[in-house]
C-alpha cells in the first residue's frame, strides 16, 4: 500500500493518492481542481486511477473529481447523503471497498455537512482488522474540529449539526485505535475549523489527549464550543459548495477560455463595460504604478482565498500580470471556481507606459513615516484591516478596525476629508484594502509596508534603544 499526501498551501488543504500495487490500482481522496500531479504520480507508480472519493462538498474550493473521472474514467464516491448532478458511488456506514491489499470502508461522520464522511484505509498486508489511518475531511482536524455553521444557507442549524458532529465524534472517530493515522483534509489558516495545527498528519491517540474538542465535556458544552466565535466565512463559501454538486466545465475547458491576450484598448474597453481589473503582482510593484480601477491581490498570499472574498461572482476578471504568471493566475482563480477571467493584458505591465494618463500610484510608508505623522500636526487615521482575533494580541493606538472581509460594506465608517494609513499585519492585504479604497474612489490613501509587524519590530528597536 502506498499513502501519499499532498498539500496546497495556499488553500490549506490536504489531498491523497492511496495505491495498491498488487492490483496497480489507486483512489484520490478530496482532489485538488488542478489534477496533473495525481495522474503523473499514478503513473509514475504504474497504476491506475479508479475511483476518487470526496468526503463531503467543500466549500473553501472546487474538488477535481470531474477532472479526474473525464480523463481516467473513474467512478466518483461520497456519502449516501450526498445529492449531485453527476453519478455517484453511495457509500454508507460500514460499505467497503477492496482494490488488491487495500480496503476502504466508509464511517458517515455528519456535523460539518449533512453528508460527511469518514474514510478508514486498511494495509491487509500489514493488519486487516485494524484501520492504518483514517480521513477525516473536515470532521476531524489536527487540534480542532470541523466548523458547524456553515449550512444556514441551506437551511441547516449550527446547533443540529455540532450534535451530529458531537455523536461522529464520541460514537465513531474516538472508538477507533489509539495508532490510527489521522489525515485530515485542511491545515492551519483554513477557514473550515478555527485552531487548526500545522501539522498535517497525527494519530487518533494524540488527538484525544491533545485536541481541545475532544476532551470530556457534554454534548451542550461541545455544541457550545463549536458554534461560538467562528470567523465569518469567506462570501464565495456558499458559491463552491453548491457548485461541487453540479457538473459543470472542467478547468481546462475554463482555461482555454480564459487564457485570451487583449490589447490595452480592449481591457479600457472591458473596464469601461464594468470588467474587475485584477492586477496579481506584489503590493510593491503594484504602488509603483498600476492600471487606474485596478484591484491588487498578489500571487504571493492567499490569492484565492481573498479573491473569492473581495471579487464579485457576477462581473468578469481581466488579469494584469507579470509576462508568464497569466495561467498561474487564471489557474488559481479555478481552483475556487472563478472562471469568469475575460482575458489578461497582453504584454503585462510595461504596455501601461503608453498611457500615462491611465496609471496611478500608491503611497506605501514604513513604520518610522508612520510614528512621525502620527507626531504631526494633522495626524492620519490608521485604519487596521486585520481580524478579530490578530488584533487582540495588540493594536496601534487609536486605530480604527475593520476587518478586511468587511471594508467595503463599511466604509463609510472612514471619516472623509482625513488622511488613512491602512496595515494589515505584514502589508499584503493592507495592498488589496487600499486598492478597494482607491477604486471606489477614496483619496489620501497610504499603506503601511510590513504591517504590524513593522511596527512591532520599530517600537522594539526603540525601547532597546532607549
Amino acid at each position: 500500500m502506498i499513502l501519499k499526501p499532498y498539500y496546497l498551501a495556499c488553500l490549506s488543504h490536504a489531498s491523497y493518492l492511496i495505491a495498491d500495487e498488487e492490483s496497480a490500482t489507486a483512489a484520490v481522496v478530496d482532489p485538488q481542481r488542478d489534477v496533473d500531479q495525481y495522474l503523473e504520480d499514478a503513473a509514475t507508480l504504474g497504476v491506475r486511477i479508479g475511483h476518487v472519493f470526496l468526503t463531503h462538498f467543500h466549500a473553501d474550493f472546487l474538488a477535481g473529481h470531474l477532472e479526474i473521472q473525464g480523463r481516467t474514467g473513474a467512478d466518483i464516491r461520497m456519502g449516501r447523503q450526498a445529492r449531485t448532478e453527476f453519478p455517484v458511488v453511495a457509500m454508507g456506514d460500514g460499505d467497503s471497498l477492496e482494490m488488491g491489499r487495500v480496503r476502504f470502508s466508509v464511517l458517515e461522520t455528519p456535523g460539518h455537512t449533512p453528508e460527511g464522511i469518514s474514510i478508514l484505509v486498511y494495509d491487509l498486508q500489514r493488519h486487516p482488522q485494524r484501520p492504518h489511518a483514517v480521513l477525516t475531511g473536515d470532521t476531524l482536524f489536527i487540534g480542532d474540529v470541523g466548523r458547524p455553521d456553515l449550512m444556514a444557507s441551506k437551511g441547516m442549524t449550527a446547533e443540529g449539526l455540532a450534535r451530529m458532529m458531537y455523536r461522529s465524534l464520541h460514537d465513531k472517530l474516538l472508538a477507533l485505535p489509539d495508532e490510527t493515522l489521522v489525515y485530515p483534509a485542511h491545515g492551519a489558516g483554513s477557514m473550515c475549523g478555527k485552531n487548526l495545527s500545522t501539522d498535517t498528519v497525527s494519530t487518533i491517540g494524540a488527538q484525544r489527549r491533545a485536541n481541545p474538542a475532544l476532551r470530556p465535556m457534554s454534548e451542550e458544552e461541545f455544541v457550545r464550543m463549536v458554534t461560538e466565535d467562528q470567523p465569518p466565512a469567506p462570501a464565495y463559501f456558499p458559491f463552491d459548495a453548491e457548485l461541487n454538486r453540479r457538473m459543470r466545465p472542467t478547468l481546462d475547458e475554463s482555461l482555454r477560455r480564459s487564457l485570451r491576450p487583449l490589447s490595452l484598448d480592449q481591457v479600457l474597453e472591458r473596464r469601461g463595460e464594468g470588467a474587475q481589473i485584477l492586477d496579481v503582482r506584489d503590493p510593491d510593484a503594484f504602488a509603483a504604478g498600476h492600471l487606474a480601477g485596478s484591484i491588487n491581490i498578489g500571487l504571493g498570499g492567499k490569492y484565492a482565498t481573498w479573491a473569492g472574498t473581495v471579487l464579485s461572482r457576477e462581473r468578469p476578471i481581466v488579469l494584469v500580470a507579470d509576462p508568464g504568471r497569466e495561467a498561474e493566475a487564471a489557474m488559481r482563480l479555478g481552483r475556487i471556481g472563478f472562471d469568469h477571467v475575460d482575458g489578461y493584458l497582453q504584454g503585462g505591465p510595461e504596455t501601461l507606459t503608453a498611457r500615462p494618463a491611465e496609471v496611478r500610484r500608491n503611497e506605501r510608508i514604513d513604520s518610522a513615516e508612520l510614528r512621525r505623522r502620527l507626531g504631526g500636526d494633522a495626524p492620519p487615521l490608521v485604519l487596521d484591516i486585520r481580524t478579530a482575533g490578530e488584533r487582540a494580541s495588540g493594536a496601534i493606538p487609536g486605530s480604527l478596525h475593520i476587518p478586511l472581509a468587511q471594508l467595503m460594506d463599511r466604509r463609510g465608517e472612514i471619516p472623509a476629508g482625513r488622511s488613512v494609513v491602512i496595515h494589515c499585519a505584514s502589508g499584503y492585504r493592507s495592498s488589496i484594502a487600499a486598492s478597494l479604497l482607491a477604486a471606489a474612489g477614496q483619496e489620501g490613501l497610504s499603506d503601511l509596508a510590513g504591517g504590524y509587524q513593522g511596527w512591532e519590530r520599530t517600537a522594539g528597536a526603540a525601547r532597546s534603544a532607549s
